[in-house]
């Protein structure tokens, strides 16, 4: 038994795409991907840890380039087109987070779960490697460093 989509394929849906200074939960992008057509729903979420590199980090700050939100939408959109049948959801942070907070959080959703780990993993690497977000880190140590895209 394989997993072909049933009857025509569908559109991916992208049901929210955007970086918010508020907080995001894994909860929050679930039940919005959700439907009675999914089967499976897969979401994933980036928390900001307290060391990178050996170094005890403090907490973050997050900062985005003025037109993040419509680089986003053209990166979701490009994941929308590779997966189709699913639901997309993902949102960044920007400002201060601090440890154990949500700085990127996605979410896929479709009739059977290998499309939907596929669709989620592609989200998430695509936002990591594409979306003009910057991070600092301020460890214990108090030094900061700044890190290229999220």
């Amino acid at each position: 038994m394989g997993t072909e989509p049933e009857g025509p394929l569908i559109p991916a849906e992208i049901i929210f795409c955007g970086v918010r200074d508020t907080p995001i939960t894994q909860d929050e992008a679930w039940d919005a991907v959700e439907s009675d057509r999914t089967g499976a729903v897969v979401t994933f979420g980036g928390i900001v840890r307290n060391h990178d590199g050996g170094r005890d980090v403090l907490r973050l700050s997050y900062t985005a380039h003025p037109d993040v939100n419509a680089h986003l939408e053209e990166l979701i959109a490009a994941v929308a087109q590779r997966h189709p049948g699913t639901r997309l959801w993902a949102a960044h942070r920007i400002g201060e987070l601090a440890i154990g907070d949500a700085a990127l959080v996605a979410a896929a959703a479709s009739a059977h779960r290998g499309e939907a780990f596929e669709a989620c993993r592609d989200l998430v690497e695509t936002i990591k490697h594409g979306i003009p977000i910057w991070k600092e880190q301020f460890f214990a140590d108090g030094t900061s460093e700044w890190v290229g895209s999220a």
